[in-house]
Protein backbone atom coordinates (compact mmCIF):
# COMPACT_ATOMS: atom_id res chain seq x y z
CA UNK A 1 0.00 0.00 0.00
CA UNK A 2 1.37 3.58 -0.95
CA UNK A 3 0.69 6.04 1.68
CA UNK A 4 0.39 9.41 0.55
CA UNK A 5 3.27 12.25 0.97
CA UNK A 6 1.97 13.47 4.35
CA UNK A 7 1.22 10.47 5.92
CA UNK A 8 4.93 9.04 5.09
CA UNK A 9 6.37 12.47 7.01
CA UNK A 10 4.36 11.36 9.59
CA UNK A 11 5.82 8.10 10.28
CA UNK A 12 9.42 9.71 9.62
CA UNK A 13 8.50 12.30 12.67
CA UNK A 14 7.40 9.42 14.93
CA UNK A 15 10.98 7.94 13.74
CA UNK A 16 12.73 11.08 14.58
CA UNK A 17 13.84 12.51 11.11
CA UNK A 18 12.90 16.40 10.97
CA UNK A 19 9.96 17.32 8.84
CA UNK A 20 8.79 21.06 8.04
CA UNK A 21 5.35 21.74 10.50
CA UNK A 22 2.68 21.37 8.23
CA UNK A 23 -0.95 20.94 8.24
CA UNK A 24 -3.81 18.94 5.84
CA UNK A 25 -6.36 20.51 4.13
CA UNK A 26 -9.39 19.37 1.82
CA UNK A 27 -11.10 22.67 1.26
CA UNK A 28 -9.62 26.32 0.57
CA UNK A 29 -11.40 28.05 3.29
CA UNK A 30 -9.61 25.16 5.69
CA UNK A 31 -5.89 26.25 3.42
CA UNK A 32 -6.08 28.83 3.92
CA UNK A 33 -6.61 28.83 8.44
CA UNK A 34 -4.00 26.21 7.90
CA UNK A 35 -1.54 28.59 6.48
CA UNK A 36 -2.53 30.86 9.19
CA UNK A 37 -1.36 28.38 11.74
CA UNK A 38 1.81 27.87 10.48
CA UNK A 39 2.95 31.78 9.43
CA UNK A 40 1.36 32.66 6.48
CA UNK A 41 4.18 31.87 3.89
CA UNK A 42 3.42 28.17 2.68
CA UNK A 43 4.00 25.48 0.24
CA UNK A 44 0.72 23.72 -0.77
CA UNK A 45 1.41 20.40 -2.57
CA UNK A 46 -1.26 18.41 -3.85
CA UNK A 47 -1.49 14.79 -2.45
CA UNK A 48 -1.87 12.14 -4.84
CA UNK A 49 -0.34 8.67 -4.98
CA UNK A 50 2.02 9.61 -8.12
CA UNK A 51 4.88 11.85 -9.06
CA UNK A 52 4.77 14.30 -11.60
CA UNK A 53 3.10 16.11 -9.32
CA UNK A 54 5.64 20.15 -9.56
CA UNK A 55 5.60 19.90 -13.57
CA UNK A 56 1.48 19.21 -13.50
CA UNK A 57 1.12 22.31 -11.51
CA UNK A 58 0.24 20.54 -7.87
CA UNK A 59 2.95 22.03 -6.39
CA UNK A 60 3.01 26.18 -5.50
CA UNK A 61 4.57 28.50 -2.68
CA UNK A 62 1.72 30.81 -1.19
CA UNK A 63 2.80 34.17 0.18
CA UNK A 64 0.28 34.48 2.97
CA UNK A 65 -3.08 32.75 4.09
CA UNK A 66 -5.28 34.66 0.82
CA UNK A 67 -2.74 33.43 -1.37
CA UNK A 68 -3.18 29.99 0.44
CA UNK A 69 -6.76 29.60 -0.19
CA UNK A 70 -6.64 30.90 -3.71
CA UNK A 71 -3.77 28.33 -4.50
CA UNK A 72 -5.77 25.30 -3.14
CA UNK A 73 -8.65 26.09 -5.12
CA UNK A 74 -6.57 25.76 -8.09
CA UNK A 75 -4.87 22.58 -7.30
CA UNK A 76 -7.94 20.54 -5.11
CA UNK A 77 -9.53 18.87 -8.08
CA UNK A 78 -6.96 18.62 -10.64
CA UNK A 79 -6.50 15.34 -12.59
CA UNK A 80 -2.39 14.69 -12.09
CA UNK A 81 -2.00 11.59 -14.09
CA UNK A 82 -5.52 10.08 -13.58
CA UNK A 83 -5.53 10.69 -9.75
CA UNK A 84 -7.93 13.70 -8.30
CA UNK A 85 -6.56 15.97 -6.08
CA UNK A 86 -8.96 15.77 -2.94
CA UNK A 87 -6.56 17.03 -0.43
CA UNK A 88 -3.56 19.68 -0.07
CA UNK A 89 -0.63 19.99 2.64
CA UNK A 90 0.59 23.08 3.93
CA UNK A 91 4.13 22.98 4.74
CA UNK A 92 6.36 25.89 5.92
CA UNK A 93 9.17 26.33 3.85
CA UNK A 94 12.89 26.38 4.33
CA UNK A 95 16.15 27.80 2.83
CA UNK A 96 17.62 25.45 1.22
CA UNK A 97 21.41 25.40 0.60
CA UNK A 98 21.43 21.74 -0.76
CA UNK A 99 19.52 19.06 -1.88
CA UNK A 100 20.04 14.85 -1.61
CA UNK A 101 18.37 11.71 -2.09
CA UNK A 102 18.46 9.17 0.48
CA UNK A 103 16.50 5.88 0.44
CA UNK A 104 15.85 2.02 0.58
CA UNK A 105 13.85 -0.35 -1.83
CA UNK A 106 13.70 -4.26 -1.80
CA UNK A 107 15.89 -5.41 -4.60
CA UNK A 108 13.87 -8.96 -5.28
CA UNK A 109 16.02 -10.11 -7.45
CA UNK A 110 19.03 -10.26 -4.76
CA UNK A 111 16.93 -10.75 -2.56
CA UNK A 112 17.64 -8.16 0.01
CA UNK A 113 17.42 -4.44 0.57
CA UNK A 114 19.22 -1.63 -1.45
CA UNK A 115 20.27 1.85 -0.42
CA UNK A 116 20.22 4.23 -3.06
CA UNK A 117 21.77 8.03 -2.07
CA UNK A 118 22.83 10.91 -4.36
CA UNK A 119 24.25 14.11 -3.47
CA UNK A 120 21.88 15.45 -6.28
CA UNK A 121 18.93 15.68 -4.76
CA UNK A 122 15.97 16.93 -6.25
CA UNK A 123 15.05 15.88 -9.49
CA UNK A 124 14.03 12.72 -11.00
CA UNK A 125 16.48 9.93 -9.56
CA UNK A 126 16.21 8.01 -12.48
CA UNK A 127 17.15 10.42 -14.94
CA UNK A 128 20.26 11.31 -12.87
CA UNK A 129 20.94 7.69 -12.75
CA UNK A 130 20.58 7.36 -16.47
CA UNK A 131 22.59 10.36 -17.15
CA UNK A 132 25.72 10.14 -14.77
CA UNK A 133 25.51 6.62 -12.87
CA UNK A 134 28.60 7.69 -10.98
CA UNK A 135 26.07 10.17 -8.87
CA UNK A 136 24.32 7.80 -7.48
CA UNK A 137 25.64 5.13 -5.06
CA UNK A 138 24.33 1.76 -4.68
CA UNK A 139 24.71 -0.19 -1.66
CA UNK A 140 23.00 -3.49 -0.79
CA UNK A 141 22.00 -4.30 3.17
CA UNK A 142 22.46 -7.33 4.98
CA UNK A 143 19.54 -8.27 6.50
CA UNK A 144 21.01 -10.13 9.50
CA UNK A 145 22.84 -6.84 9.88
CA UNK A 146 20.62 -3.82 8.93
CA UNK A 147 21.79 -0.39 8.47
CA UNK A 148 23.74 0.26 12.01
CA UNK A 149 25.67 4.10 11.92
CA UNK A 150 28.51 2.02 10.10
CA UNK A 151 26.97 1.12 7.27
CA UNK A 152 24.90 4.32 7.56
CA UNK A 153 28.45 6.14 6.94
CA UNK A 154 29.69 3.65 4.18
CA UNK A 155 26.16 4.74 1.95
CA UNK A 156 26.94 8.47 3.06
CA UNK A 157 30.36 8.43 1.93
CA UNK A 158 29.75 6.41 -1.43
CA UNK A 159 26.99 8.98 -2.20
CA UNK A 160 29.03 11.96 -1.31
CA UNK A 161 26.64 12.92 1.58
CA UNK A 162 27.16 15.40 4.82
CA UNK A 163 27.81 13.58 7.75
CA UNK A 164 24.69 14.37 9.58
CA UNK A 165 22.67 11.74 6.88
CA UNK A 166 24.28 9.23 8.66
CA UNK A 167 21.88 9.73 11.95
CA UNK A 168 19.24 10.05 9.11
CA UNK A 169 19.81 6.86 7.33
CA UNK A 170 19.84 5.07 10.53
CA UNK A 171 16.26 5.98 11.27
CA UNK A 172 15.24 6.05 7.55
CA UNK A 173 16.38 1.90 8.20
CA UNK A 174 13.89 2.11 10.64
CA UNK A 175 10.78 3.46 9.36
CA UNK A 176 11.52 0.29 6.95
CA UNK A 177 12.01 -2.21 9.41
CA UNK A 178 9.20 -1.30 11.86
CA UNK A 179 6.85 -0.38 9.59
CA UNK A 180 6.91 -3.29 7.13
CA UNK A 181 7.95 -1.15 4.14
CA UNK A 182 8.95 -2.23 1.23
CA UNK A 183 10.23 1.06 -0.33
CA UNK A 184 11.25 4.06 2.16
CA UNK A 185 12.32 7.61 0.36
CA UNK A 186 13.25 10.87 0.82
CA UNK A 187 13.64 13.28 -2.70
CA UNK A 188 15.08 15.91 -1.31
CA UNK A 189 16.66 15.51 1.72
CA UNK A 190 17.55 18.80 2.09
CA UNK A 191 20.31 20.91 4.13
CA UNK A 192 18.68 24.24 5.38
CA UNK A 193 21.58 27.51 5.52
CA UNK A 194 21.64 26.68 9.27
CA UNK A 195 22.68 23.44 8.75
CA UNK A 196 19.68 21.08 9.56
CA UNK A 197 18.86 18.24 7.89
CA UNK A 198 15.38 18.30 6.68
CA UNK A 199 13.25 15.71 4.71
CA UNK A 200 10.85 17.90 2.12
CA UNK A 201 9.29 14.76 0.59
CA UNK A 202 8.94 11.25 1.24
CA UNK A 203 7.39 8.20 -0.60
CA UNK A 204 6.51 4.93 1.91
CA UNK A 205 5.30 2.02 0.27
CA UNK A 206 4.09 -0.42 3.07
CA UNK A 207 3.99 -4.64 2.49
CA UNK A 208 0.54 -5.85 2.32
CA UNK A 209 1.60 -9.18 3.35
CA UNK A 210 2.40 -7.72 6.99
CA UNK A 211 -0.86 -6.30 7.92
CA UNK A 212 -1.31 -8.62 10.39
CA UNK A 213 1.41 -6.84 12.61
CA UNK A 214 0.28 -3.50 11.39
CA UNK A 215 -3.26 -2.69 13.00
CA UNK A 216 -2.90 0.72 12.34
CA UNK A 217 -2.96 0.76 8.91
CA UNK A 218 -6.63 0.78 8.59
CA UNK A 219 -5.96 4.23 10.31
CA UNK A 220 -3.64 5.44 7.13
CA UNK A 221 -5.84 4.14 4.25
CA UNK A 222 -7.21 7.18 3.12
CA UNK A 223 -10.87 7.69 1.59
CA UNK A 224 -9.59 9.64 -1.26
CA UNK A 225 -7.40 6.53 -2.84
CA UNK A 226 -7.38 5.94 -6.56
CA UNK A 227 -11.25 4.82 -7.79
CA UNK A 228 -10.05 1.86 -9.65
CA UNK A 229 -8.25 0.56 -6.59
CA UNK A 230 -11.38 0.94 -4.65
CA UNK A 231 -13.58 -0.63 -7.38
CA UNK A 232 -10.73 -3.60 -8.04
CA UNK A 233 -10.31 -4.16 -3.93
CA UNK A 234 -14.30 -4.19 -3.89
CA UNK A 235 -14.06 -7.04 -6.24
CA UNK A 236 -11.35 -9.35 -4.36
CA UNK A 237 -8.94 -8.25 -7.05
CA UNK A 238 -5.04 -7.47 -6.46
CA UNK A 239 -4.29 -4.23 -8.64
CA UNK A 240 -2.22 -0.92 -8.29
CA UNK A 241 -2.20 1.58 -10.56
CA UNK A 242 0.80 2.70 -12.69
CA UNK A 243 1.26 5.69 -14.70
CA UNK A 244 1.52 3.88 -18.26
CA UNK A 245 -0.97 2.85 -20.83
CA UNK A 246 -0.43 -0.77 -20.89
CA UNK A 247 -3.23 -2.79 -19.05
CA UNK A 248 -1.31 -5.86 -17.44
CA UNK A 249 -3.47 -9.00 -16.29
CA UNK A 250 -1.56 -12.05 -15.20
CA UNK A 251 -1.72 -15.08 -12.34
CA UNK A 252 0.98 -14.67 -9.67
CA UNK A 253 2.71 -11.92 -8.69
CA UNK A 254 5.86 -13.40 -10.27
CA UNK A 255 4.62 -13.38 -13.57
CA UNK A 256 2.72 -10.03 -13.63
CA UNK A 257 5.87 -8.55 -12.24
CA UNK A 258 8.03 -9.91 -15.14
CA UNK A 259 5.18 -8.77 -17.30
CA UNK A 260 5.41 -5.10 -16.46
CA UNK A 261 9.58 -5.06 -17.15
CA UNK A 262 9.16 -6.94 -20.39
CA UNK A 263 6.36 -4.42 -21.37
CA UNK A 264 8.32 -1.27 -20.44
CA UNK A 265 11.30 -2.91 -22.04
CA UNK A 266 9.23 -3.01 -25.26
CA UNK A 267 9.22 1.16 -25.21
CA UNK A 268 5.39 1.25 -23.17
CA UNK A 269 4.66 1.97 -19.65
CA UNK A 270 2.60 -0.46 -17.76
CA UNK A 271 -0.88 1.15 -16.91
CA UNK A 272 -1.14 -1.25 -13.92
CA UNK A 273 -0.66 -4.71 -11.81
CA UNK A 274 -3.45 -6.84 -11.89
CA UNK A 275 -2.68 -10.53 -10.14
CA UNK A 276 -6.01 -12.46 -10.55
CA UNK A 277 -4.28 -15.38 -8.83
CA UNK A 278 -4.15 -19.02 -9.22
CA UNK A 279 -8.04 -19.11 -10.74
CA UNK A 280 -9.24 -17.52 -13.97
CA UNK A 281 -13.01 -17.97 -13.91
CA UNK A 282 -15.55 -15.90 -16.24
CA UNK A 283 -16.43 -13.40 -13.06
CA UNK A 284 -13.03 -13.21 -12.45
CA UNK A 285 -11.69 -12.20 -16.00
CA UNK A 286 -14.87 -10.34 -16.36
CA UNK A 287 -14.11 -8.21 -13.11
CA UNK A 288 -10.66 -7.78 -14.13
CA UNK A 289 -11.16 -6.68 -17.75
CA UNK A 290 -13.93 -4.59 -16.30
CA UNK A 291 -11.49 -2.59 -14.13
CA UNK A 292 -8.39 -2.63 -16.64
CA UNK A 293 -10.66 -0.96 -19.51
CA UNK A 294 -12.10 1.23 -16.96
CA UNK A 295 -9.18 3.12 -16.88
CA UNK A 296 -8.99 6.06 -19.30
CA UNK A 297 -5.27 5.98 -19.91
CA UNK A 298 -5.48 2.46 -21.29
CA UNK A 299 -4.69 2.41 -24.70
CA UNK A 300 -3.94 -2.19 -25.48
CA UNK A 301 -4.25 -4.60 -22.88
CA UNK A 302 -2.15 -7.54 -21.99
CA UNK A 303 -3.49 -11.25 -20.29
CA UNK A 304 -0.64 -13.52 -20.04
CA UNK A 305 -1.46 -16.59 -18.44
CA UNK A 306 0.71 -19.80 -17.32
CA UNK A 307 -1.24 -22.29 -17.09
CA UNK A 308 -0.84 -24.66 -13.68
CA UNK A 309 -3.57 -26.16 -11.59
CA UNK A 310 -5.77 -24.06 -13.55
CA UNK A 311 -5.87 -25.41 -17.28
CA UNK A 312 -5.17 -22.81 -20.03
CA UNK A 313 -8.32 -23.66 -22.03
CA UNK A 314 -10.32 -22.98 -18.76
CA UNK A 315 -8.90 -19.72 -18.59
CA UNK A 316 -9.28 -19.02 -22.32
CA UNK A 317 -12.99 -19.93 -21.68
CA UNK A 318 -13.39 -17.27 -19.15
CA UNK A 319 -11.87 -14.93 -21.38
CA UNK A 320 -14.77 -15.72 -24.25
CA UNK A 321 -17.55 -15.59 -21.24
CA UNK A 322 -16.31 -12.72 -20.19
CA UNK A 323 -16.49 -11.28 -23.34
CA UNK A 324 -19.78 -12.01 -23.60
CA UNK A 325 -20.59 -9.45 -20.40
CA UNK A 326 -17.42 -6.93 -21.18
CA UNK A 327 -17.41 -4.39 -23.92
CA UNK A 328 -14.02 -4.73 -25.50
CA UNK A 329 -12.95 -1.16 -26.19
CA UNK A 330 -9.26 -1.82 -26.67
CA UNK A 331 -7.13 -4.21 -28.03
CA UNK A 332 -6.62 -7.15 -26.16
CA UNK A 333 -3.51 -9.60 -26.49
CA UNK A 334 -3.25 -12.96 -25.16
CA UNK A 335 -0.37 -14.84 -24.03
CA UNK A 336 -0.93 -18.47 -23.22
CA UNK A 337 1.80 -21.03 -21.81
CA UNK A 338 1.77 -24.27 -20.18
CA UNK A 339 -1.15 -26.65 -18.88
CA UNK A 340 -3.30 -27.20 -22.02
CA UNK A 341 -2.26 -24.33 -24.02
CA UNK A 342 -2.79 -25.07 -27.50
CA UNK A 343 -6.26 -26.08 -26.39
CA UNK A 344 -6.74 -22.23 -24.80
CA UNK A 345 -5.29 -20.88 -27.87
CA UNK A 346 -7.60 -23.13 -30.19
CA UNK A 347 -11.11 -21.34 -27.96
CA UNK A 348 -9.67 -18.28 -28.62
CA UNK A 349 -9.15 -18.87 -32.66
CA UNK A 350 -12.60 -20.08 -32.18
CA UNK A 351 -14.11 -17.31 -30.64
CA UNK A 352 -12.74 -14.84 -33.45
CA UNK A 353 -12.91 -12.32 -31.79
CA UNK A 354 -11.92 -8.80 -33.66
CA UNK A 355 -9.83 -7.22 -31.09
CA UNK A 356 -8.57 -9.83 -29.48
CA UNK A 357 -4.88 -10.98 -30.73
CA UNK A 358 -2.75 -14.00 -29.55
CA UNK A 359 0.78 -14.39 -28.86
CA UNK A 360 3.01 -17.71 -28.03
CA UNK A 361 5.92 -16.02 -26.01
CA UNK A 362 5.93 -13.31 -23.67
CA UNK A 363 8.28 -11.32 -25.00
CA UNK A 364 5.95 -11.42 -28.35
CA UNK A 365 3.29 -10.96 -26.51
CA UNK A 366 4.54 -7.57 -24.76
CA UNK A 367 6.05 -6.37 -28.04
CA UNK A 368 2.45 -6.54 -29.28
CA UNK A 369 0.83 -4.55 -27.11
CA UNK A 370 3.16 -1.96 -26.89
CA UNK A 371 2.65 -1.39 -30.99
CA UNK A 372 -0.32 -1.06 -30.40
CA UNK A 373 -0.52 0.93 -27.72
CA UNK A 374 1.86 2.88 -29.35
CA UNK A 375 -0.06 3.52 -32.38
CA UNK A 376 -3.67 4.45 -30.53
Amino acid sequence: MDLYEHQARALFEEHGIVVPRAEVADSPLKARESARRLGGRVVVKAQVKTGGRGKAGGVRLAEDPAAAELTARQILGMDIKGHTVREVMLAQPVDIESEFFVGYVLDRAAGRFLAIASAEGGTEIEEVAASRPEAVARVHIDPARGVTSAKAAEIAEAAGLPPQAVDVLVRLWEVLTREDAVLVEVNPLVRTVQGQLVALDGKVTLDDNARFRQARWGEQKSAHDDPLEAAAAAKGLNYVKLDGEVGIIGNGAGLVMSTLDVVAGCGARPANFLDIGGGASAQIMADGLSVVLSDPDVRSVLVNVFGGITACDTVAEGIVRALDTVRLTKPLVVRLDGNNAARGRAVLDAHAHPMVRQATTMDGAARRAAELANST
